[in-house]
């Protein structure tokens, strides 16, 4: 048996032929344990190039369909994403070819977006954390995360997802109707443009009028999943309201005209720490592994920080998490590059994320406090 399973994995590595995207982190590292790797541009992959891989790894910019993999060796295909939305996972079924994603692998970044964001939008709108309501629609990974780190700031915390409540039969979801009506409310479910769930343009139409006025609005799950043209009506004829966007729909050929009118816009890139790359990365590598039988011989090494001490003593909660995020990640930053786009909006976009700089998570980080609030908060971030 054991020398079976010896010639078993020395002919997955000498024969499988892995295309991986070239902004995955440390992908070309990692599948070269496997295989021969294929560093390859996920948005214009084609049905050409696929004819020579047996595996794809790829992000959330690459389609994986029919039009791709027809006629194709490719028999996995892995996302370093939440979001499955560009898998054809229908048409991935009937071809026999087996997929994975990776749940959960930036959940903390996202949090941590949102966090930031707010830290900077709330004392602009004179509200604090712990006299706010927050509506979280999707309450998956990130969502149960985001609900958390909310509870310990003292919201009042509104969960919506129907998937779950029917699963679960709890009465701790509410209706979508009362997640718009909170102060806060923030977007964290996939993208499903059919079924009972359907998630495509939740925030429409009919229940903008929903949300009121000094209300925040995030949105850090898909861009569709909010109608841009409902929202650029809503702050260009009303201006009552504020919104974050890190998604957009038809990326990357973004609105400009609601780039121009939201309070913090970022180029899809709420999870893109270190630590949350890597974590997608791992996920399909170790998926890959179990699928061809291999050995897993790569291991994520992050480095250290340099600078880690962040000191926030006799500061109140609003002031101490505004003085941490502009340390660990100042959503501003990413707001500036987006805005001073030139030239095709659409290829300044994907080179923002493409080019994006190294952002670490606040686990790397030792934040002296005299807050409780702030030391049960980022103890439970770091995973304490």
């Amino acid at each position: 048996m054991r020398k079976r399973a010896k010639v078993k994995s020395l002919y997955y590595i000498l024969a499988m032929n892995i295309s991986v995207d070239k902004n995955i982190t440390s992908g070309k590292e990692a599948f070269s344990t496997i295989g021969t790797v294929d560093v390859v541009d996920g948005r214009s992959l084609t049905n050409r190039q696929s004819k020579y891989s047996d595996a794809l790894v790829v992000r959330s910019v690459t389609n994986v369909n029919e039009e791709l993999l027809k006629n194709t060796p490719v028999k996995f295909v892995a996302t370093a994403t939440i979001g499955t939305d560009h898998l054809d996972k229908e048409y991935l079924d009937s071809a026999g070819i087996k997929y994975f994603s990776a749940p959960g692998c930036n959940s903390t970044a996202v949090t941590e977006y949102i966090l930031s964001a707010l830290s900077q939008l709330l004392p602009h709108n004179n509200k604090k954390f712990g006299e706010s309501s927050i509506g979280i629609i999707g309450v998956g990974n990130i969502g149960s995360k985001l609900a958390r780190a909310a509870e310990l700031l003292g919201m009042q915390v509104v969960l919506n997802d129907p998937p779950r409540e029917k699963m679960e039969k709890s009465d701790k979801f509410s209706s979508l109707e009362a997640a718009l009506r909170c102060d806060i409310v923030s977007f964290h479910t996939p993208l499903t443009r059919e079924g009972e769930y359907k998630t495509y343009h939740l925030l429409n139409e009919q229940n903008i009028n929903l949300i009121k006025p000094g209300a925040i609005i995030l949105n850090a799950s898909r861009g569709a999943v909010t109608k841009n043209s409902v929202l650029l009506n809503r702050i260009s004829q009303k201006n009552d309201i504020t919104l974050a966007l890190d998604v957009w729909e038809n990326e990357p050929n973004i609105s400009t005209e609601l780039l121009k009118l939201v309070n913090i816009a970022t180029p899809h890139i709420a999870g893109y720490s270190l630590e949350g790359k890597v974590n997608g990365t791992y996920a399909c590598y170790k998926n890959l592994c179990d699928f061809t039988g291999v050995s897993q011989l790569w291991q994520p090494d992050l480095p250290e920080i340099e600078e880690y001490q962040i000191n926030v003593t006799e500061l109140s909660t609003e002031e101490a998490l505004s003085e941490i995020f502009n340390k660990i990640y100042n959503i501003s930053s990413d707001d500036k590059s987006l805005r001073n786009y030139s030239g095709d909006i659409a290829v300044y976009f994907d080179n923002l994320r493409k080019t994006y700089p190294v952002r670490r998570e606040s686990k790397g980080y030792d934040v002296k406090s005299d807050d409780e609030v702030i030391i049960k908060l980022m103890n439970y971030l770091a995973g304490i």
